[in-house]
């Protein structure tokens, strides 16, 4: 059943990876070449995710696609609802904890839904922030001193990680074999 969001907030502007910018792009060719074959069989609903007819995809389609690359994949069982967190987890942990611009990719309407929900996974960034506040007010008296992320992104300088990635926060991620393989599956379903 086609509706409106429910909220006024569902509707907005998202910025999108580059690469999945691309293949949604891809992806809309492949529309476009399906309606032209179709002409007025394809009912056209102007979405993104829709049957081979133009029809609105089913919840339950969607949930069964979705627990078949869970099982061909060896992942952890999770719902689909599910991505929409790890999203949200990983561009808190990316960009350092700015509430504001995760906000408004995830449609909360307001900054403290985002908060309350999410502060856990910013803990490590207090202790760091704690390290630091330590070391500079302090002169490390009472604590080891913690590396800045300049510190640490010179010390791998002989790896190569994109700009504005968190090397320590990459390592965490590629360590942990379920986000690993959930990773490396997504890409894999995506190509």
């Amino acid at each position: 059943m086609l509706k409106k969001p429910k909220t006024e907030t569902s509707t907005r502007k998202i910025f999108l990876p580059k690469t999945v910018a691309e293949m949604l792009v891809d992806w809309k060719q492949g529309q476009d070449d399906t309606k032209e074959a179709l002409g007025n069989e394809y009912m056209d609903f102007n979405l993104v995710m829709a049957n081979s007819l133009g029809m609105p995809t089913e919840k339950s389609r969607i949930t069964a696609l979705f627990s078949e690359l869970i099982e061909k994949n060896d992942l952890p069982k999770v719902v689909f609802h599910s991505l929409r967190h790890s999203s949200i987890t990983y561009k808190l942990k990316l960009n350092g904890g700015d509430i504001k611009s995760v906000q408004g990719d995830s449609g909360h309407a307001q900054a403290q839904m985002v908060t309350d929900q999410y502060s856990h996974i910013l803990d490590d960034d207090r202790r760091n922030n704690a390290a630091l506040f330590e070391e500079a007010f302090y002169s490390g008296k009472g604590s080891e001193k913690v590396d800045t992320p300049a510190e640490v992104e010179a010390d791998n300088d002989n790896k190569t990680v994109p700009s504005g990635v968190d090397p320590e926060l990459l390592v965490k991620i590629l360590g942990n074999p379920d986000m690993a393989a959930l990773l490396t599956a997504l890409a894999k379903s995506m190509n």
